[in-house]
C-alpha cells in the first residue's frame, strides 16, 4: 500500500490571529476555515526563532541553530546546513519520496536542493535572474519593465500599495499554479512530498486591485499596548515602518489582511485539486507561517521579538486517519514539531545522531512548553512558554520579562517591574527550565556556572527598510526596458491617496543615495500630493 503524500503550505509572516476560523471574525479566510473544519485547528503554535531564515531551517531540520547554524537571517555570508544533518525532504526522499519545493523557501544557499528533487523557487529580492523560477515567469509574460518583482520595498517597504503585475501573475497565484501544475502531472504510483512556500503576507503589501478594497470597512482590531517598558530590540523595530498618522497604519493593516485572503483563494485551489485526483484523504496537510507580524502593536513591527504577536502562528493539520475532523487543540506545539510529525505518517525513523526538541503532533504524550531564541551576541534572547506563563531573557543587560498568559494574553504587563517580590519563585523556575534548554539546544558561550551571561548594552541603529533590487545589476546585457525605481513607486501608489512623500522620511533614502531630492520632487509632481 502507498504511503501518505504530505503537503506543507507556508505562508511568511502571517500572526495566529488572521484566521477566522480561530475566533478572529474580522478575517475572510472561507477556505482555511474549511480546512481547519475538516481537521485540526491548533491554537498555542509558536516560531521556534520568529525570523524567516532560522525559523525555516528549523522546520526542516527539526533542530535548532546550534546544530544548522542560523540563528538569524543572512544572506551574503557563505553559510549553509551541515552536510551530515538530515532534513525531512532527505529522509523522505531515500524513502521513495517524491519531493517537490514551490515558492519561497529561503534555503542558503538559495538552490540548496536539501533533498527536494524538484525547485520551483521566487525569492523576495532574487539575486540572479536564471536562480529564480519566478522572476524568469514573469519575464516570459513580457513583464520585463519590472525589478521590484513583488512590489516596492524602497520607501514604501510597510507602506499601502498595489500589485506591479496583474493577479493572474501574481507571486501568490503563481505557487499555486506551479502546485497544481505538479499535482496534475505527477505519478500517484509514489508518495510526493510538496512544500509551497507563499511570500504572502511579507511585506511589501502589494495585492491585486481585485483585493485592495477587501477590508476598507472590516472592524480590524486595534493594536495591542503595553503598560511596561520594552526592550531595545523592540525600540528598534519600531523605526522600520513610517506612519506619519493613524490612517498608513490602519490602510497597511488592511492591505496585509488582504494578502492573507488572497493567499487563503489559491490554498483553497490546491485543496480542490487534491481532492479531483482522489489523494485528500491520503495525504497530510500542514499548514502554518514561518513567524508572525507585530503589525503595531506595542508601537514596533515587523519579528525578531518573543512576544505572540510576533512569535505565535497559525497551524492546521489535517490527516484523517490520526485526527478527527472539527477539532481544536490548544496544547504548546512548536514548528519543531513538523519534521517528526511527517517521519510519524510515513512510519520512519529519525536518522540523525542528535535528540530532537520536538515531537509528532499525534504523540500523546505533550509538551509541557515550548522554547524560542533569537539571534547571538547582546542582540540574543530566549524564552519559554507554558500554558501559564511566558518569560524572556534578554543577554542585553539581562533584561527579564514575566506575562501571565491566562489573566494578560496580550503581554501588556511584565510582572518582573510591576510585582517582582511576588512572582519571584515563578521566574526561578521558568530561568532555570530554560537553562537547561540553552545548554541542550542553544548557542555556547551564553552560560557561566548555571547562569546566563550578561551582556553590554545593545545598540538601538536606526534603520529603514532600503534593500533596492538585485538582479538588473547581474544582467550580461543592459536592459533598456526597465521602469526607473521612480516609476515603480509612483504606479504602486498612485491610487493609494493616504500616502503623501512630503508625509514619510525621504531624507533617509536621498542618504542612502535610493533617490535625490529632485527625484522626490518629481514623484511629488507627477502624483499631484
Amino acid at each position: 500500500m502507498k504511503k501518505p503524500n504530505i503537503l506543507l503550505i507556508t505562508t511568511d509572516q502571517q500572526r495566529y490571529d488572521t484566521l477566522h476560523c480561530a475566533g478572529y471574525d474580522y478575517m475572510i479566510t472561507p477556505n482555511l476555515d474549511a480546512l481547519a473544519e475538516d481537521g485540526c485547528l491548533f491554537t498555542n503554535a509558536y516560531s521556534p526563532n520568529p525570523v524567516c531564515i532560522p525559523a525555516r531551517h528549523n522546520l526542516l531540520t527539526g533542530l535548532t541553530a546550534k546544530y544548522h547554524g542560523f540563528d538569524d537571517n543572512y544572506f551574503d555570508e557563505s553559510k549553509s546546513i551541515p552536510f551530515d544533518l538530515p532534513t525531512f525532504a532527505e529522509i523522505l526522499q531515500d524513502d521513495r519520496y517524491n519531493t517537490v519545493a514551490i515558492g519561497k523557501m529561503h534555503f542558503q544557499p538559495y538552490r540548496a536542493h536539501n533533498g527536494f528533487n524538484r525547485l520551483e523557487l521566487m525569492d523576495e529580492i532574487p539575486r540572479f535572474l536564471e536562480d529564480d523560477d519566478y522572476t524568469m515567469y514573469l519575464r516570459r509574460k513580457g513583464y520585463t519593465n519590472l525589478q521590484s518583482v513583488h512590489g516596492v520595498r524602497h520607501l514604501l517597504y510597510m507602506q499601502p500599495q498595489k500589485s506591479l503585475v496583474k493577479e493572474e501573475d501574481h507571486g501568490t497565484t503563481w505557487v499555486a499554479n506551479k502546485t497544481i501544475e505538479t499535482l496534475d502531472t505527477i505519478s500517484l504510483e509514489r508518495p510526493f512530498l510538496i512544500w509551497a512556500g507563499f511570500i504572502a503576507p511579507h511585506p511589501p503589501f502589494d495585492v491585486p486591485s481585485e483585493y485592495q478594497d477587501l477590508y476598507r470597512d472590516r472592524a480590524i482590531p486595534m493594536c495591542k499596548t503595553s503598560n511596561t517598558s520594552l526592550s531595545n530590540l523592540a525600540i528598534e523595530n519600531k523605526n522600520i515602518a513610517d506612519y506619519p498618522n493613524e490612517t498608513y497604519l490602519r490602510r497597511a493593516r488592511e492591505l496585509y489582511c488582504s494578502a492573507i485572503t488572497h493567499v487563503d483563494t489559491h490554498v483553497g485551489r490546491i485543496i480542490q485539486k487534491l481532492k479531483d485526483i482522489g489523494e485528500y484523504d491520503n495525504t497530510l496537510i500542514l499548514f502554518t507561517s514561518d513567524h508572525g507580524e507585530m503589525l503595531g502593536d506595542y508601537g514596533t513591527y515587523q519579528k525578531f521579538l518573543p512576544y505572540d504577536s510576533s512569535s505565535r502562528v497559525p497551524l492546521i493539520v489535517r490527516y484523517p486517519s490520526r485526527l478527527k475532523s472539527n477539532t481544536v487543540c490548544d496544547e504548546l506545539v512548536s514548528l519543531n514539531d513538523l519534521l517528526p510529525t511527517m517521519l510519524d505518517v510515513a512510519k520512519l525513523d529519525y536518522p540523525g545522531k542528535t535528540k530532537l526538541p520536538g515531537k509528532s503532533l499525534f504523540d500523546q504524550t505533550k509538551h509541557d512548553a515550548v522554547f524560542m531564541e533569537h539571534c547571538r551576541g547582546n542582540r540574543r534572547w530566549v524564552s519559554i512558554r507554558t500554558k501559564e506563563y511566558k518569560y524572556n531573557y534578554y543577554f542585553s543587560l539581562g533584561r527579564e520579562e514575566l506575562f501571565d498568559m491566562i489573566h494578560d494574553p496580550d503581554e501588556t504587563t511584565n510582572l518582573i517591574e510591576t510585582m517582582k517580590d511576588c512572582v519571584e519563585s515563578i521566574r526561578n523556575d521558568l530561568y532555570n527550565r530554560l537553562i537547561c534548554y540553552e545548554k541542550e539546544y542553544g548557542l555556547p558561550n551564553t552560560i557561566e556556572d548555571d547562569r546566563f551571561v550578561v551582556m553590554d548594552e545593545m545598540e538601538i541603529h536606526f534603520y529603514r527598510e532600503a534593500n533596492l533590487p538585485q538582479f538588473p545589476r547581474h544582467l550580461r546585457k543592459e536592459d533598456e526596458g526597465l521602469w526607473s525605481l521612480k516609476k515603480e513607486l509612483i504606479e504602486a501608489i498612485k491610487d493609494e491617496e493616504v500616502i503623501h512623500l512630503d508625509e514619510l522620511d525621504t531624507e533617509y533614502y536621498i542618504k542612502q543615495g535610493v533617490f535625490t531630492k529632485e527625484e522626490i520632487q518629481d514623484m511629488k509632481e507627477e502624483l499631484g500630493r
